[in-house]
């Protein structure tokens, strides 16, 4: 059985979400042990920063029990809109690269890059750069893992957490799972774990010692899957779970833009960048929206929606520069300006359509 070593997959994996956007969102949270959930009796802990987990608080945690490990806990009520629209906005950089994202929470997802929108070959610059622009655009850090499969990159990502990034190559993966407690393998919880050991396997060399029969034996059609991750090999797709409803690209300035001049040169690479995704995706859409954030973090949108596709670059740049003009002087410095467009549909839908004006 021969894994195809061609694939570049990522797997990008954010670090204590829910807990590290309340503590960028509320200055007085941050460096301190902080709980989002409920804090009654019944209440559970849906997620812990790094400063409670010292003490061993986890998310799915009783609070009860989460507030006798650290008595100085701070609960904060969850915010799920909030933690959507940064999960919104950490996708639009995914999509820059990509259209093959597979998100598995709000959190984390797993990206295929072998053919990426940017043509870079190298996986692990592609992890880096994203790595670095979710940093700058939502002050938030993300951990990555870069392999030839799901599975390793998966692990991967787990290595160097928290804000690390860990690549593993073809010719490192079979010594690389061999070392592994059954425990740490993604897919086998406490439960399993615990089944395997009493069967005398502890390690993925254990595991990759056992036949695939007895494997199956023991556990069933899941054992076919034990059996060819203990080889380093993973044969799932990334599968992107619908199609995609917008794609988009901003940028957070160095230095905080003031002038006309300033502002409209600062949105025009993200117009094409947008633009040069759409080429590459063949799609075309409907509604273009205008973010811009201002040195205070105040943020505003601003959309516009053609009666037909936007099939001309020249039409999506007016727009663009029509939503921008229209909030110009601005009365204070702009952190950041972002371009997205949603309503897509097929680019070769579209012969014969002519160009709509918007209303």
């Amino acid at each position: 059985m021969n894994q195809p070593a061609s694939r570049k997959i990522i797997h990008i994996d954010m670090d204590a979400f829910y807990a590290s956007v309340e503590q960028r969102d509320n200055p007085a949270l941050r460096n301190k042990p902080i709980a989002v959930g409920g804090s009654s009796q019944r209440g559970v802990v849906a997620a812990a920063s790094y400063e409670a987990r010292k003490f061993g608080v986890r998310s799915a945690m009783a609070s009860s029990v989460a507030i006798r490990k650290c008595p100085e806990l701070i609960f904060v009520k969850p915010r799920f809109d909030v933690y959507k629209y940064v999960s919104d906005e950490i996708r639009t950089i995914f999509a820059e690269y990509t259209p093959l994202i597979e998100p598995l929470s709000l959190d984390e997802a797993y990206l295929d890059v072998t053919d990426n929108l940017k043509n870079i070959t190298s996986a692990t610059q592609i992890a880096e750069e994203i790595r670095t622009k979710i940093q700058q655009q939502t002050q938030l850090t993300a951990s990555a893992g870069v392999s030839y499969n799901k599975f390793l990159a998966k692990l991967a990502s787990d290595y160097r957490k928290p804000n690390g990034l860990y690549v593993i190559k073809p010719a490192q993966g079979l010594a690389f799972v061999e070392t592994l407690t059954v425990g740490q393998f993604h897919g086998i919880g406490r439960v399993t774990a615990a089944k395997l050991n009493q069967l005398g396997i502890f390690t993925g060399w254990d595991l990759r010692q056992q036949s695939e029969t007895f494997l199956k034996k023991h556990f069933g059609k899941v054992g076919s899957y034990y059996y060819t991750i203990a080889r380093a090999i993973d044969e799932r797709p990334v599968t992107p779970d619908r199609l995609r409803k917008s794609i988009g690209s901003e940028n957070t300035f160095d230095q905080d833009l003031t002038s006309d001049a300033e502002l409209l040169a600062g949105l025009q690479p993200e117009l094409d960048s947008v633009w040069r995704i759409c080429e590459r995706m063949q799609v075309v859409g409907r509604t273009v929206t205008l973010k811009v954030k201002y040195a205070d973090f105040e943020q505003i949108t601003r959309s516009r929606t053609t009666l037909g596709p936007i099939s001309q670059k020249s039409f999506l740049d007016r727009i663009g520069a029509d939503l921008l003009t229209s909030l110009l002087p601005v009365a204070k410095g702009v952190r950041l300006l972002g371009v997205s467009l949603s309503n897509l549909e097929a680019s070769d839908d579209l012969s014969g359509q002519q160009l709509l004006l918007p209303f």
